[in-house]
């Protein structure tokens, strides 16, 4: 199995869909890589030789932020945010939606599971 930078990517899929399982690498990224280091985009990931893989590992490491060192900087930003009470800190806070979208309806992602409540009348015990 190939490994790029701590991960390891899918022998079986196309080199352009396996470079996205490496977080911080889309599609626009992979693309732009794969043409920088003048690899086909539509090989698979088991037929490139050692010397593309070891050319894909040094460009890679060489221009981009990627996996830990990103993660590590995301998280950093975000602390800062809330560590001097932005708007947008206090929302990452609180766990509600940060980019301005609308919470009456469609935010269960960062709300939680729906919990729904009955009408509030009690069924009747026994019949009189």
């Amino acid at each position: 199995m190939a490994r790029i930078a701590g991960v390891n990517i899918p022998e079986e899929k196309r080199i352009e869909a396996s470079l996205r399982y490496i977080y911080g690498i889309g599609l626009t990224r992979s693309k732009k890589i794969l043409k920088d280091t003048g690899i086909d985009s539509n090989k698979r990931t088991k037929d490139l030789s050692e010397s593309e893989l070891t050319k894909l590992r040094e460009y890679i490491t060489k221009n981009f932020t990627i996996e830990g060192d990103l993660r590590r900087e995301v998280s950093v930003n975000v602390n800062r945010l809330k560590a001097i009470n932005t708007y947008r800190g206090a929302r990452h806070k609180a766990g509600l939606p940060v980019r301005g979208q609308r919470t009456k309806t469609n935010s269960r992602t960062k709300r939680g599971k729906k919990i729904s409540v009955g009408s509030g009348r009690k069924k009747p015990s026994a019949k009189t």
